[in-house]
Order: C-alpha cells, then structure tokens, then sequence
C-alpha cells in the first residue's frame, strides 16, 4: 500500500511538473554605483523593489491558462499563486517605505509612496530612459526580476502538492521574513565536504571575518568525517560556528518513509559530537517537507529554518560570480534575510568574499548564529 500510494505521489507531481528555466543572474557590473555607503545600498534597493514590482504587476493580468504556459506547467495552485502576490506585496511595500528614509541624502528613484495604491501606480508607470545614468542596468534587471518571479510563482503553483521554502506549514517553520531592516543570516547546506574540502575553507574564512554561520549538516557525511578523523577535529571544524540538521541523507523528506528517522539520527550524532555548536533547526532539503510534519517537530523541539534568498550555487548553468551576484540582487529588493549557500560547493571560495567586499560599506549587518538557537 505504501508503495503505491508513493508511486501515485510521484505520477501526480511527474504530471505536474515541466522543465524549470535556468535560475535568474544579474550582472551587477551593470550598476553603474559601488554600495559605498547606506545611501547608495538604498538607492540600489528602490530601483531592484520597483523593477521587481513592475514584473509582479504585469504578470496580475496573466489568466490561468497563460499563466500555465509561462510557468511550463500543466496544473497551477491559484490560490497558493495569489497568497504569494499579496506577501510580496506587503514586503514591497515595507521595503520601499524604509528605502525612502535616505531620499534627502540622494533621490534616486524616490517617488510619492505611502500605501499599496501608491506602489502599484507608480511600479505600472516605471521606466528607465535611454540616456538614463542606469541605462545599461535596465533591461539586464527586467530579465533579472521576471525570471525571478517566474522562479517564486512557480514554487507557488506546484504548492502544496510538492513542498518548496515559498510557503509554510506551521508555527515551527520560519523564514528570513521576519527579520530587522539590512539584517542577513548566511546558512550553508550539505555538508561536511569530503576531506580536505570547502566546508574547513570556509569555516576558517568565517573566523577570520569574525563571523559566523549556520551549517546544516548531513548525518551520513558528518558520520564519514568521524570515521575519518576523531571528534576533537570535527569539533575544531565547526568551532565558533552554529550546526544545525538536514537529514541523513540529501533527499526530499516528504515522501521518504523514513523521513523521521532521518531527523532523528543526525540530530541525536550533532547533539553527541558537536553539543555546544548545535542549533535545534531542521533544514529540508529542497524545501520539501510533509504538510502534516509540524506536530513531530514540536514534540522533538525543532523548528524548521527555511530561506528567503537563495544562491543557486549547485545550478551548473551559474558560476559563482553568477550566484554571488544573484544573491546581492535579492539583498537589495528584500533587504533582510536568510541566504542559503552550499558548503559542499567550491563555487562559495569566491562568491562569499565578493559579496562580503561589495557589501563592506553598505550599513547591512550579519546576524549571529546564535540569534536562532
């Protein structure tokens, strides 16, 4: 029974499911103004919330059946679809409100808006002229911001059929949503690497930037890496660090039959080895979770840590300076946030230092790991 009703599972969601468009990018080098100074993070902020903005608009006049051909599917959830617009909406609105704060030291792109009538009339009418000083970064950032929105309305309209971070099940589940104004969490998945490998790289980086991350760990590879060494190496590995859980395995938890299981293991081996660094958080991967999995991670006094902006680092059609300038672009139009990165990912050895230097001056802050113990 079990296995034919998992197979019926997969049937449904295989019919569901096109071939995703390549993740979007934006070259950032088409910005014509280094982030260096709060002013000039702002700046860049309105003009990536309006673009967006414009995108999420247009794509209202879409009817089901466009919005099925734009989005390669054969089925959509429009109301997941809709409750997705009316989030971002409301965070738009927010954003734009606390970009326009430092409008007196530079008016860029500072229009009248005080209400969602406001954003709306003024996202519908926005445009960027050709002897614009941002000429060159207009129509790379159009492509940017509709890929993108393709990206978050798909995850919508395959929601809740197949689980994805874009929407939540219960009070256990949080995002970077919440979080204060220039605010970022950095969290990398999948790891450890195999020795020697990017996780002991950017663990070392992390320290000597006097920062600190959240590591989502793989039982199974954290369980190698003991066999490989001893517990005072690990520990050493992950010293100043938070630790958190993915699993045993790098594999959907949502129709696995022993995704509790799974927890459970990692959890009970990064509580045994790694005590002092470990966080109570579940990182699922893919974003994908059962939708009636909040009762067992109440009773086991986990919470499940999604993410608001994602990297793209293990799309092999991105680089790393792709991903990285990824990541800066969805700083700007969301202005706080969780990031999600891969440490099994060589790619994270130059992205995180570029965006880390491009961002050195821009007043954001990182939060410490620790804020979500």
């Amino acid at each position: 029974m079990r296995i034919a009703l998992f197979l019926s599972a997969w049937l449904v969601c295989l019919g569901a499911l096109a071939v995703p468009n390549e993740p979007a990018t934006l070259d950032r080098s088409t910005w014509p103004e280094s982030l260096t100074s709060p002013a000039l993070f702002d700046v860049a902020s309105r003009a990536e919330i309006l673009t967006f903005s414009r995108a999420l608009l247009s794509s209202e006049i879409l009817d089901e059946n466009a919005l099925k051909q734009r989005l390669g599917l054969k089925t959509i959830n429009l109301e997941a679809i809709e409750a997705v617009r009316k989030r971002m909406w409301q965070r738009l609105l927010a954003n734009y409100k606390l970009a326009q704060q430092s409008c007196d030291q530079d008016a860029s792109f500072c229009y009248y808006i005080n209400d969602l009538d406001s954003l709306r009339k003024q996202a519908g009418k926005f445009e960027i002229t050709d002897d614009s000083f941002y000429a060159a970064w207009a129509q790379p950032s159009r492509m940017f911001h509709q890929r993108y929105l393709d990206e978050q309305l798909r995850l919508a309209a395959l929601f809740p059929q197949i689980s994805s971070e874009i929407g939540f099940f219960s009070e256990q589940e949080f995002s970077g949503e919440g979080m204060n104004d220039r605010l970022f969490m950095l969290t990398f998945d999948s790891g450890p690497s195999a020795l020697p490998g990017t996780t002991d790289w950017l663990t070392d980086y992390l320290r000597t930037q006097s920062m600190s991350a959240t590591f989502f760990v793989l039982g199974s590879a954290l369980q190698t890496r003991l066999d490989q060494g001893n517990p005072q190496a690990v520990q050493a590995l992950y010293k100043g660090q938070c630790v958190g859980v993915q699993g045993w395995e790098y594999r959907s938890h949502s129709h696995w039959q022993d995704w509790q299981d799974s927890i459970l293991r990692s959890s009970a081996l990064v509580r045994q080895v790694l005590a002092q660094r470990y966080v109570p958080l579940f990182r699922p991967p893919y974003g994908q979770r059962r939708a009636d999995s909040g009762a067992f991670f109440q009773a086991q006094g986990l919470r499940v840590a999604l993410w608001d902006i994602d990297s793209q680092d293990m799309a092999a059609s991105l680089t790393a300076e792709q991903s990285a300038h990824r990541v800066l672009s969805l700083m700007l139009l969301w202005r706080h946030g969780v990031i999600a990165f891969h440490d099994t990912q060589v790619k994270v050895r130059s992205a995180l230092p570029w965006l880390l230097k491009a961002t050195a001056q821009s007043g954001l802050g990182w939060e410490e790991c620790a804020a979500f113990r």
